[in-house]
């Protein structure tokens, strides 16, 4: 503690902005605030399911998938999955920004793994493996939790060349709404009268066990083009213009 120019102890700052932002009550209000913007987004929605059938049956049978995702279209996330035939773990960031998402996507049902800086990547995928092991399936937002926008990376070749299991691509689109002004764009549907698809593809290469980073490195890009063709279908078919790269 300083001293003041009188030789006077001083009191301690207290950053009260910084002690609202971390306060368990105001996170999980906020939380809340999101997810009802969420619920009333999908309950507003017409909605299209597309490609569904055999992640459908995985998850009644039990049978763990990777799903992967671009963070542009995590504002439906919780909907990507279905819920109500098995569980799912999301990988999310232990950011400020990506704990809200786990508090969010909690409060729909889904298990969520914080990832740090401080744990290391053995760490993380043993914990991912051990889910899986379970019966729980795994999504990631390949491109986060800082970007680049649309670059996806390795970390879901890596668990699918680990586990041997399937990897499926899930998007989302909806005809009204604007991308926000953050690195990854994310859309933000209008809540009222709109139109929407959910679709998923499965991702049919498969990482080899001795893979090199040669061959890693093309299934990085494949997959990345699984992603980004996906989406676009999806944004065609509600006749919204596709992602382009920013200049």
């Amino acid at each position: 503690m300083g001293k003041t120019r009188f030789g006077q102890e001083k009191e301690p700052r207290v950053n009260i902005r910084k002690e609202i932002a971390d306060s368990e009550a105001v996170l999980n209000w906020v939380a809340r605030r999101i997810a009802s913007y969420i619920r009333l987004v999908h309950r507003n929605t017409r909605w299209q399911r597309i490609g569904y059938e055999e992640l459908d049956q995985l998850a009644e049978q039990g049978e763990p998938v990777i799903v992967v995702l671009w963070h542009q279209r995590l504002a439906q996330s919780p909907y990507f999955f279905p819920l109500d035939k098995g569980r799912i773990c999301s990988i999310t960031s232990s950011a400020r920004a990506g704990s809200m998402v786990g508090r969010v996507q909690q409060l729909f049902g889904m298990d969520t793994i914080a990832m740090s800086s401080h744990k290391r990547h053995v760490a993380l995928s043993r914990e991912v493996l051990g889910k899986m092991k379970q019966g729980i399936s795994i999504g990631i937002a390949a491109d986060g939790p800082r970007g680049p926008e649309r670059v996806l990376s390795t970390v879901p070749l890596i668990w699918a060349r680990a586990s041997g299991k399937r990897v499926f691509g899930i998007t989302y689109s909806a005809r009204h709404g604007r991308e926000a002004g953050t690195w990854d764009r994310l859309l933000m549907p209008r809540v009222w009268r709109n139109d929407g698809v959910f679709l998923c593809r499965e991702w049919k290469e498969t990482v080899p066990r001795k893979a090199s980073e040669e061959q890693i490195e093309a299934l990085r890009l494949d997959l990345e083009q699984h992603m980004n063709d996906i989406t676009a279908e999806a944004d065609r078919m509600v006749g919204r213009e596709p992602w382009s790269p920013q200049p």
